[in-house]
Order: C-alpha cells, then structure tokens, then sequence
C-alpha cells in the first residue's frame, strides 16, 4: 500500500519559516519526481516545488528564493523548507510522487500564515 504523509504545517506570523516534511511507504522512491503542491481557499491546487530522482530542482515563481526544496532516498522523505513566509502561501501543502506510469498524492498538511 503506497502511502504519502505530510507533517510540518501549522500557523506562523508572517516573515517566519516552516519545514514540511513528505514520508513515503510502498514505493521505490528514489525513481519518483517528488513534487509539492499547495492549494489557498478558492483557488486551484499549484505546484510550489519540484526535485527530481536525480535531484534537479524546479520552483514557482512566487517562492524563488525563498522556500528550498530536498529529497533523503535512504529515509525516503522530501522535504519543503519554508522561508520568509508571506499570507499569500497559506494553503493545504501537497505531495506528490510522480513516476513515468503513476502518481500519488497524500493528504495534505495546513500551512497558515497571519498575525
């Protein structure tokens, strides 16, 4: 059974940072391009971050700079480290695991930014 597990999010003031964490079980991890999406209310799910099997990395425009994307194969976690957070990024963070044949989502964690 493929599971995906997001953990990390939580309420920070803006300007503060976050680390999101992705545990995967029941794939060969190290083939899979690791995504993070992030959904804000009323808007539609957006792919924040990419890395690939063999590490290059992809970001959104509006969190170049800011938010750094890793991958441990041996541990089998991605992780979304979160820098000069803005209200703009609240939403449900996704991840994603993306081979050439299938794709998993898990279930989100809550990211809130506000003062």
């Amino acid at each position: 059974q493929v599971q995906l597990v997001e953990s990390g999010g939580g309420l920070v003031q803006p300007g503060g940072s976050l680390r999101l964490s992705c545990t995967a079980s029941g794939i060969i991890f190290n083939i899979y391009t690791m995504n993070w999406y992030r959904q804000a209310p009323g808007k539609q799910r957006e792919l924040v971050a990419a890395i690939t099997s063999g590490g290059n990395t992809n970001y959104a425009d509006s969190v170049k700079g800011r938010f750094t994307i890793s991958r441990d194969n041996a541990e089998k976690k991605v992780y979304l480290q979160m820098n000069t957070l803005k209200s703009e990024d609240t939403g449900v963070y996704y991840c994603n695991a993306v081979s050439r044949i299938r794709g998993y989502w898990g279930q989100g964690t809550q990211v809130t930014v506000s003062s």
